[in-house]
């Protein structure tokens, strides 16, 4: 029989973390004197409850590790677990959402996507601002070590290609995944302190830079307003890009940095690769925009290279209404998105090293067809691409695009027009943020959609969050079988 109280206890353990996590946004209440403190105090109380008695009831089942089956289990259920009761606060605070809105909000938040179907957010409690930030903060940490620690070992996507880096730094075998997560727990926390002081330091309050520092390491893109980095724009839309250019980056490269060796971080053909992508995108918009709109070379490319990091980390955040730049750029940021950044960081979407052993792939099929008689092989870093590796990588393409197209197709049945449906589906998938079009787009947000359409693109966060086959796998039947 299948057991589930070594998954019920690792959610109990993290839904009481989550309760303790909500006494912030209710200190930061009660410093500002409004009034919204006892929302977090007992959605607190509920949470932290909840938690303590699913990890007592269930500790006598903790053995010494978990078995394939429930480490897919437990990784799908701590993301939806989390998101139900992070939803809390939302439900009985200042906003008064409905559940719908309240799971929508939460989910995105926790899966670092950055839509939001909140207006007015000025007019918000700090508390709830507060809140939103720290969820895509406890997210974005909490992917780092997903995909450092579980997904090699469950195999999903490539991501065993990293299996054995994520535990081996200058050849020394850690001896737990809970020492790497101690490690990457530092490192998110220096830079997330790092961010902050650089976003005071260039004008932002208090306030609003730890909020922004909260969401930029997170690669999550929620704002204090409407506005976004439209209400920040100069020296604060630099700092947010290095911000999250540095988020966006392996995490296991700076362990092996503050270990003594930089040679893997400047070696890293992600690294590579992912600059390069940005740096060609950026010098043709910033192009584009110095001689065919005219714009000062200045704010050029200040505006091209935010942008263009926000999207292809999967942040998020808009500076202006890029839609407004013309057709061209629009279709740039569309693909851009589903590029995302390097694997085991907190950034999102396919990710640069599935690109690199596709177009490996492809330059070993194109010279073998040259050369029928000749040995060539697909790599990635130098290393020959086992089999298992590549078949996860094509399945992992394929099942994005029909996700994409069915997901689609299900967003217009509900009443949706086709631009809106297609980038939904996809800012959803990739866990972007904005989408495309009046209603999505970057100067809009997502709370005028159907209940449906929001449900679809919630449930679509956690699939693409937790690069989509985790999620399939626990709904087979083969998957439950004893």
């Amino acid at each position: 029989m299948f057991d589930l109280r070594p998954v019920g206890y690792i959610i109990g353990l993290l839904l009481t973390v989550l309760g303790a996590a909500m006494l912030l946004p209710l200190g930061m209440d009660l410093l500002a004197g409004n009034g919204e403190w006892p929302v977090f105090l007992e959605s607190a109380i509920i949470t932290a409850l909840t938690g303590t008695f699913l990890a007592i009831s269930c500790a006598n089942g903790v053995g010494r590790g978990l078995t394939i089956r429930q480490t897919f289990l437990v990784t799908t259920l701590v993301w939806l677990i989390l998101a139900i009761f992070a939803a809390v606060p939302f439900i009985l605070g200042d906003t008064q959402a409905s559940i719908t809105d309240a799971f929508f909000e939460s989910m995105s938040g926790l899966t670092t996507t950055g839509s939001t179907v909140f207006t007015g957010l000025e007019e918000l409690p700090a508390g709830i601002l507060l809140w939103r930030s720290l969820l895509q903060w406890m997210g974005g940490i909490g992917i780092v070590v997903v995909a450092m620690v579980f997904l090699p070992e469950l195999r999903v996507g490539g991501m065993q290609i990293f299996r054995s880096e994520a535990f081996d730094t200058l050849g020394k075998i850690l001896p737990r995944a809970a020492e790497i997560a101690a490690r990457i727990t530092w490192i998110y926390l220096g830079l997330t302190f790092a961010a902050f002081l650089a976003f005071a330091a260039v004008g932002m309050t208090a306030f609003d830079a730890l909020c922004h520092a909260l969401t930029a390491i997170s690669t999550g893109g929620f704002s204090t307003t409407d506005a976004s980095f439209g209400a920040h724009q100069g020296a604060p839309e630099y700092v947010a890009t290095v911000v999250m250019l540095l988020a966006s980056l392996p995490f296991v490269r700076y362990i092996q940095l503050l270990a003594g060796t930089a040679r893997p971080f400047f070696e890293d053909t992600q690294i590579r690769a992912y600059f390069t992508v940005i740096g060609v995108t950026v010098a043709g918009l910033f192009l584009f925009q110095v001689f065919v709109d005219g714009l000062h070379p200045e704010q050029s490319f200040r505006e091209a290279i935010f942008n263009v990091v926000s999207i292809i980390s999967g942040t998020g955040f808009a500076s202006v209404d890029y839609q407004l730049w013309g057709a061209v750029p629009v279709v740039v940021f569309f693909f851009l998105g589903l590029v995302g950044g390097c694997a085991g960081s907190t950034s999102c979407s396919v990710k640069i090293f599935r690109y690199q052993i596709l177009l490996s792939a492809v330059r070993a099929q194109i010279r073998a067809i040259h050369s029928p008689h000749g040995m060539f092989l697909t790599r990635f870093d130098g290393r020959p691409v086992g089999p298992d590796v590549l078949n996860s990588v094509m399945a992992f393409f394929s099942i994005f695009v029909v996700s994409l197209g069915v997901l689609s197709i299900l967003l217009s049945m509900t009443g949706l027009d086709f631009t809106t449906s297609v980038s939904g589906a996809a800012t959803a998938i990739a866990n972007i943020g904005p989408g495309l079009g009046d209603t999505i787009g970057p100067a809009g947000n997502f709370s005028t959609l159907n209940p449906t359409a929001k449900w679809l693109l919630a449930i679509a966060m956690l699939v693409g969050r937790l690069e989509l086959l985790v999620v399939y796998a626990i709904l087979t039947v083969n998957f439950w079988r004893s």
